[in-house]
């Protein structure tokens, strides 16, 4: 096989052409090569199952974004290569008019693919060809990962084509091409070579034509402030901050409001304002996309539509306002999370003239700080640390803006400002809400800003690979109350209305869902956060009082929902006498509640009344008092230990500890388990389970879980596993409270002991996959436990 492809080698290149067997690194220093205006003297060829490949800088690796030409694959990994210099009378360049430079020599290198062919690379200089005899097929070239050209050669002559260019910043350009910089203007003459025709000053940008224009952007994210300069504010109350402002675009005047979210000592951007000193208007862009225009909510499309000279549109990515004057131009974006504003002018001089935390370093925040700003809202908080951030993968996350492709925008706009702030956010708040995708986009967002040939291109990917999803304005068309905050529940990414952390404070703290009942004459109400029901996945139109006909009433602009009965409406209130004084009593619970089932998984029932001092509000989650228990056992010959023992996860890796909150209909797994037993000899039956409402297990209501070893049939929830198999057995059930109480759950197992000599220990149970090899195990009655655990809402 070797001595028929040297043969078919031979016919195409000369006789002293080495030939090698599999992928190879090809020294070409004496006839380098240039592609795509970058000089190269390597070329690494290698054979996969899909690709045979010519790359110049390190094997085929797509993710790492080469130089590369990509074809089909070989049929065997044998090929040849040689140099060959270039003849005074070759006129292998006719067919290639565009190349200028005099030919040098070629590197060629044949291959067998479907039939044998030649790969010939041109050296001309700063310029290069390509030759390929057919047919070849499909050939894609490559710069920096991204396919610039797709070859095709079905005829057997072969073609040539041109493979020059410039590179300047990470892209390439064609030869003519104009194109600009962070501070300089160019083009890519005859040759492909880079020639700058102009260098800009600070923030300003070549606007392709030769001209320099002023073109600086200003980022505002989380509680950043990214001015023109590249240096951050960081916002660390709820005040409203003055942005920017310059006489050449006078009366219009761009403020920043900022408030808490889930934590009361980080702030957030919350909305934008465009004031408009002329016609005394302000404009409100705010979350959910709402844009104001004082009082008036307006209607917006991608449509442009022109207030008071200010253009607004609204997009799926958020909403856009730009005012222009003149030769000047400020456009604020807005998409919920991030705001980004770009100024434009006819040259530096005004660069001085712009005011505000964007366009002057030196302004301290207490000189940006506005005299409207909400009273308080310099009151800074404290918080404790959240134990569930993991602050070196959010800075792995954060660091991803120095690499691959965001490198491209690295001369446009520095990282380092973005990468601090992104850390030390992410650092102190939990990455929710996409926060962690949010700063890398406004870096994204901010290359697209301060370059006007910028290549949407050169940032492919890297969504995907920071896990981010496309762009699109946060909580769109979602409006939220003055207390309230747009977020995404923890349960299946949907969006809802919570409450922000100063506001609900009080009612946390207390362990409550709303206000103290309020009473008056023959009547009661209790109004409770509709933010908070929703953080608890309640849903406040699915509550009742007593009687079912009777519902809350929520209120949008205090965002509270109210239940109330009166002497006209009673609502199922019962009405007793105590001491000559009447009471009314009733409550609040999930639609279609009963009184006639023994337990309930509902996750309210909230029980009010008049005259007396009321129940505290509570949501219904259970806080454990004894979330481990140990018994020792000595009896006869029995001398163990048993425990029990909750947990969260099927796997039981997740104890629930003290102070554990579990809530109602939630899952629990609770183990069984001795130690001091041998478990070829004897086996550990769990014999009943049963709660109580009261710490005694002889109290009433009582409710069975396990009877004579097998759960109760009528509980779907409970499944009982490894009973009587071998010295531990756990079963698993959802979290219930006893109806219409809202006390606590004792929960008390007796465990008795099998000999597993010549019997299944294991009881006998309908609809179970086990039988008994005897007619009932034979429990050691005398080493008897008992055992007890309690949880308290």
């Amino acid at each position: 096989m070797l001595r028929c492809l040297c043969a078919l080698i031979g016919l195409a290149v000369s006789s002293g052409a080495p030939v090698i067997n599999g992928s190879s690194v090809l020294n070409i220093s004496s006839m380098p090569i240039t592609y795509y205006g970058k000089k190269y003297e390597q070329v690494y060829v290698s054979f996969t199952n899909d690709h045979t490949t010519f790359c110049f800088d390190g094997y085929y690796d797509p993710p790492t974004r080469q130089d590369c030409l990509v074809a089909a694959p070989a049929a065997v990994t044998l090929f040849a290569y040689e140099f060959i210099q270039a003849n005074p009378t070759s006129t292998v360049l006719q067919a290639i008019p565009s190349i200028t430079s005099a030919f040098v020599g070629k590197v060629v290198i044949s291959v067998k693919l479907d039939t044998f062919h030649r790969f010939e690379f041109l050296n001309c200089g700063t310029e290069a060809g390509l030759f390929l005899d057919g047919p070849v097929g499909l050939v894609d070239l490559l710069v920096n990962g991204i396919t610039v050209d797709t070859l095709k050669v079905n005829s057997t002559e072969g073609a040539v084509f041109d493979i020059s260019g410039c590179r300047h910043s990470g892209f390439v350009y064609k030869r003519g091409q104009v194109f600009a910089d962070r501070d300089s203007c160019s083009f890519c003459n005859d040759s492909a070579v880079v020639v700058i025709t102009r260098k800009c000053g600070d923030m300003e940008r070549c606007q392709g034509n030769g001209i320099c224009m002023l073109d600086t952007s200003c980022t505002v994210t989380g509680p950043n402030i990214i001015d023109v300069n590249n240096n951050v504010h960081i916002v660390k109350d709820r005040c409203a901050y003055s942005l920017l402002s310059t006489p050449s675009v006078p009366g219009f005047h761009v403020l920043a409001n900022f408030r808490e979210r889930r934590r009361k000592d980080v702030s957030f951007l919350d909305s934008v304002t465009l004031r408009l000193g002329g016609s005394g208007v302000d404009i409100h862009l705010e979350q959910g996309g709402r844009v104001r225009l004082d009082d008036t909510v307006l209607s917006l499309d991608s449509l442009a539509q022109t207030f008071h000279g200010v253009e607004l549109s609204k997009d799926p990515t958020g909403v856009t306002a730009t005012r222009s004057v003149s030769n000047h131009t400020i456009s604020v974006f807005f998409d919920g999370n991030t705001a980004q504003i770009i100024f434009k002018g006819d040259g530096a001089a005004v660069v001085a003239s712009l005011d505000g935390l964007c366009g002057n370093s030196g302004m301290s925040l207490s000189d940006a700080l506005l005299e409207e700003s909400a009273s308080g809202c310099a009151v800074l908080h404290s918080g404790a640390a959240d134990s569930t951030i993991n602050c070196s993968m959010a800075t792995e996350c954060c660091n991803l803006l120095k690499e691959v492709p965001f490198t491209v925008c690295h001369n446009l706009i520095g990282p380092e400002p973005y990468i601090k702030t992104c850390i030390e956010t992410l650092c102190r708040y939990p990455a929710v809400d996409a926060l962690n995708c949010q700063f890398l986009e406004a870096y994204a967002g901010a290359c697209s800003l301060n370059s006007s040939t910028y290549r949407t291109d050169a940032l492919e990917g890297w969504r995907s690979q920071a896990g981010c999803s496309p762009p699109q304005a946060f909580c769109q068309d979602r409006i939220c109350g003055g207390h309230e905050f747009c977020a995404e529940k923890t349960d299946g990414g949907e969006i809802g209305c919570f409450c922000r952390a100063i506001f609900a404070s009080p009612y946390t703290s207390a362990g409550t869902l709303g206000d103290p009942t309020v009473c008056g004459p023959n009547s009661a109400s209790v109004s409770l956060l509709g933010c908070l029901l929703e953080e608890e996945g309640i849903d406040y139109s699915s509550l009742r009082l007593k009687d079912q006909t009777c519902t809350g009433h929520m209120d949008k602009l205090t965002g509270k929902v109210t239940f109330r009965f009166d002497s006209s409406n009673s609502c199922g209130t019962e009405v007793t006498a105590n001491n000559s004084q009447i009471i009314y009593k009733n409550t609040i619970a999930t639609q279609n509640s009963s009184s006639d089932v023994i337990i309930s998984r509902e996750q309210v029932y909230i029980d009010f009344s008049c005259v007396y001092t009321q129940p505290e509000i509570k949501s219904e989650a259970f806080t454990v008092l004894d979330s481990s228990l140990i018994q020792h056992v000595m009896s006869g010959s029995w001398n163990y230990t048993l425990s029990m023992k909750a947990y969260t996860d099927a796997g039981r890796t997740r104890a629930v500890r003290l102070g554990t909150h579990v809530k109602l209909d939630q899952k629990i797994w609770v183990e069984l388990k001795t130690d001091g037993l041998e478990g070829s000899l004897v086996a550990v039956v769990t014999d009943s389970c049963w709660a109580t409402s009261e710490a005694s297990p002889g109290a009433n209501p009582r409710y069975d879980l396990i009877t004579n070893g097998c759960g109760n049939p009528n509980d779907k929830t409970l499944k009982v596993e490894g009973n009587g198999l071998g010295t531990s057995n756990h079963f698993s059930f959802n979290m219930f409270r006893f109806s219409r109480t809202s006390g606590d759950v004792y929960l008390h197992c007796k465990v008795k002991l099998c000999p597993k000599l010549n019997q299944d220990c294991s009881p006998s149970c309908s609809g179970g996959v086990r039988g008994r090899r005897s007619s009932r195990p034979k429990y050691e009655d005398e080493a008897t436990a008992f055992i007890t655990m309690a949880w308290t809402n």
